[in-house]
């Protein structure tokens, strides 16, 4: 893959450009879907978690964190049919194509991160040092993402029915993760299963980070990294072992 990084990069600008190319508000409308989407949510969900510590702030957070997730792997599922002339034409490791579509979104996600500083600074009326720790948990999350976008690229090549599949069980995710409720009103007895959850563990890392200023349990830094690790094997094994018939499929 490092043979081809000038590819990859090429890439990837191309992919970060095209996506914002016919709109007016271009790269802002990155920016005020998750914002409004927050605003909306906040104003319903306001006086049900009015106890719950800054609750403005951690639903922030969490809308962030999980639009990378939902963006980068629906982008990367159709990442290798969307570029058949790539496919069938050119020779390079087909992984590049996965890759470079995780990345655009990655790109988008920072800048999304860094707009949210300041307003982190206006709820929380500062910023808490631990911020700095930011790539340690955003890192395996780009490795979480770019393994289950394989997975699901590969996938996607032989059942044209996974976008579908893919849409309904983003949208059981996003309840079945503490985005818009506080971790705290899960029941004790269902925590243990809740917690198999990946985005979960990922999500309150971050919340940790960027919103309590407190370090999280190694545990949690060795989960995420241990996740992110399995979730690019599995992908990448997957895909190998589908990549075969890709020419004849797209």
């Amino acid at each position: 893959m490092w043979h081809y990084r000038e590819l990859i990069k090429n890439l990837t600008l191309a992919e970060f450009k095209n996506r914002y190319q016919n709109t007016t508000l271009g790269f802002f409308w990155s920016l005020l879907s998750p914002l409004l989407l927050s605003l909306v949510l906040w104003f319903v969900f306001r006086n049900l978690f009015r106890q719950e510590e800054d609750f403005a702030a951690n639903l922030l957070v969490g809308i962030m964190a999980w639009r990378f997730f939902a963006t980068g792997t629906s982008a990367a599922l159709q990442s290798i049919v969307s570029k058949p002339s790539l496919v069938t034409k050119v020779y390079i490791p087909r992984q590049i194509l996965v890759l470079s579509t995780v990345l655009a979104n990655l790109i988008s996600s920072l800048l999304e991160f860094l707009v949210l500083l300041p307003i982190l600074f206006v709820l929380l009326k500062h910023l808490p040092l631990t911020i700095v720790l930011f790539p340690l948990v955003h890192i395996p999350y780009l490795l979480f993402i770019y393994g289950i976008g394989l997975l699901l690229a590969a996938l996607f090549v032989y059942f044209r029915d996974l976008n579908q599949i893919w849409e309904v069980l983003i949208n059981v995710l996003f309840f079945c993760s503490p985005i818009i409720y506080p971790l705290s009103i899960v029941p004790g007895y269902l925590m243990p299963y809740y917690m198999l959850n990946p985005i979960t563990q990922f999500i309150v890392t971050y919340r940790h980070l960027m919103v309590a200023g407190t370090l999280p349990p190694i545990t949690s830094i060795t989960g995420v990294i241990a996740i992110a690790t399995i979730a690019w094997l599995i992908g990448n094994y997957a895909f190998n072992r589908l990549q075969r018939r890709f020419a004849e499929e797209v």
